[in-house]
């Protein structure tokens, strides 16, 4: 068994020769929500060709570098030091511009992602979190490594450009949708786009400025926030209680459609999910179905349908992290 090496074997010549081996990409822009959510603008040194919103990358840095504070530690070996990690990435969208004008992926010359900071493994056995709380005490300038290529196939797919199109996401989930929305204006498309997120705490709201300006341009474009952790989610006694905001509740009370100002009507709506998996609620063939259901079987009664290959009204595509 190889042993653990609490201090960097690794000296500044040996670190700068693996940055020049695996790092190919700066970030150029970053911008905090707070301290465990920022979005970071990272400009590759061969630009990719044109890709689809909605499709991911992998980011990698070296375990070399330095983790923030608060974070859980690891155990490494001597070779450990030396290697890249990366993890994938749904990319995702400026949406607009400083002069207000909509920024669609394919318009500027970085990749834009939303990350929140884990600063914890979860509680089945997970290794330590390696990306993220290095990524966080990465400054604009730094070097990072970026992934061969842009793939996936969560993209918008065909859609007709009256069609109604409802994206739902759970905290940083919302990155594809960004990109999508922001393909579909800037392509014209005349339906409705509902475009909504539901985090923990409304201050995980990173792009609420930016959909504001949207909103106000494109009157056919509705961005819809909720939360389930604030003091209006678990206080009863709070004069604007509200109670736990999860989208599987408030599509089936009808609150979604009716904040929407959409019907939602399987025979002219699209529906997008992304974001956690208890949400989306997929049941893999030959596992018990969880005792709260997730989305896909709420939507499924509702008339809609997640057939492979169909795209037409009424289809339901979602994200896969498994």
């Amino acid at each position: 068994m190889s042993e653990i090496v609490e201090t960097m074997p690794l000296d500044d010549d040996q670190v700068n020769a693996l940055k020049q081996k695996y790092y190919n990409a700066t970030i150029v822009d970053r911008i905090d929500t707070h301290g465990d959510l920022a979005r970071f603008r990272i400009r590759p040194d061969k630009p990719f060709a044109p890709f689809e919103p909605g499709q991911f990358v992998s980011l990698g840095i070296g375990n070399w570098e330095t983790r923030v504070e608060g974070t859980q530690d690891e155990q490494l070996t001597e070779k450990d030091w030396s290697k890249a990690i990366q993890r994938a990435y749904s990319i995702s969208c400026p949406i607009i511009d400083e002069t207000g004008k909509l920024q669609p992926v394919n318009s500027v010359d970085y990749l834009e992602f939303y990350v929140v900071l884990v600063r914890q493994a979860g509680t089945h056995g997970e290794p330590p979190p390696v990306v993220t709380p290095r990524l966080f005490g990465r400054s604009v300038g730094d070097r990072i490594l970026i992934g061969k290529k842009i793939v996936g196939h969560y993209t918008i797919g065909s859609v007709e450009p009256d069609d109604t199109i409802l994206m739902l996401s759970t905290g940083t989930g919302e990155a594809p949708h960004n990109a999508m929305a922001a393909e579909l204006l800037n392509r014209g498309h005349r339906g409705r786009i509902i475009n909504v997120t539901c985090v923990r705490n409304r201050v995980d709201l990173a792009y609420v400025a930016e959909h504001a300006l949207l909103m106000e341009q494109y009157p056919q474009y509705r961005y819809l926030t909720y939360s389930t952790r604030d003091p209006e989610n678990i206080d009863p006694k709070h004069p604007q209680y509200v109670g736990k905001q999860h989208l599987q509740n408030l599509f089936v009370s009808g609150q979604l459609g009716a904040d929407a100002e959409d019907p939602l009507d399987p025979k002219r709506s699209h529906v997008y999910l992304c974001g956690n998996p208890a949400m989306i609620g997929y049941v893999a063939p030959g596992t018990e179905p969880p005792k709260v259901p997730g989305m896909l079987p709420l939507l499924k009664q509702a008339g809609f349908q997640d057939e492979h290959g169909y795209e037409g009204p009424g289809s339901i595509r979602f994200e896969k992290y498994w």
